[in-house]
């Protein structure tokens, strides 16, 4: 007999076809991912991204990191090395994880990369302003970010009062809600319910969604109007 958990992996729903967390910002003349998950490669190629200008990282596991080689592709196409913007926690993992990136002697053909430190100052990639939002997955510090009145968040279970106030005023947040148990290091359902109305945010989706939340459709019928789960390749127009 297949488990509740099984069935949402094998759903025919194409919404409950979920590839790891991450998001691709563009304006007219700037283009950039948070996050390049192990799925970096196959989610640039769906869409045919050929311009990146970025990388942001939002924290150091490997579920965020893991596809950094495949960078690769754009230093080809823009003939240029890609920036990519990390806190101090994340560049440890990222030197030790990429080791050869990084070397002074470098083999043909890895990834060149002009790694940027970041801290919660706000800072600006091409056109587009970006605001930091120091969030807690369980005891380690991940940056969230905002986005004008777009604002992102993943691997977290706490924020404090001052970086709410970061994301108080956004017409639109995207934020982790793994499951309906608690958990550990990620808000709940319920909790990231809850955040979203304390915020007041007027359109919330919810993104790094375990199979255990459930089905797609059922669990969107539950909430409110002005909330829905993200799916692979919702877009958000600001």
């Amino acid at each position: 007999m297949i488990g509740c958990e099984c069935e949402v992996c094998q759903s025919p729903d194409p919404n409950d076809k979920r590839l790891r967390s991450s998001i691709l910002v563009q304006s007219g003349t700037t283009a950039f991912v948070v996050d390049t998950t192990p799925d970096f490669r196959y989610q640039m190629l769906r869409l045919n991204i050929k311009h990146l200008d970025a990388v942001l990282f939002t924290h150091p596991h490997k579920d965020h990191i893991a596809g950094l080689d495949d960078v690769r592709a754009f230093n080809f196409f823009m003939q240029k090395p890609m920036q990519v913007f990390a806190n101090t926690l994340t560049e440890e993992a990222l030197r030790r994880d990429f080791y050869y990136a990084f070397s002074e002697t470098k083999y043909p053909g890895v990834p060149e990369i002009e790694l940027i430190t970041i801290d919660e100052t706000p800072f600006r990639i091409g056109d587009i302003e970006v605001t930091p939002i120091l969030v807690w997955h369980h005891k380690m510090p991940v940056y969230g970010y905002r986005f004008g009145n777009f604002t992102y968040i993943t691997d977290a279970n706490r924020i404090d009062g001052d970086e709410k106030e970061k994301i108080r005023g956004s017409q639109v947040l995207v934020v982790n809600a793994l499951r309906k148990k608690q958990h550990i290091s990620h808000f709940t359902l319920d909790e990231a319910v809850k955040l979203v109305e304390e915020l007041q945010v007027p359109e919330a989706y919810f993104t790094h969604i375990s199979h255990q939340l459930g089905f797609h459709q059922l669990i969107n019928a539950g909430l409110p109007r002005h909330i829905q789960l993200a799916y692979d390749g919702l877009t958000c127009k600001l």
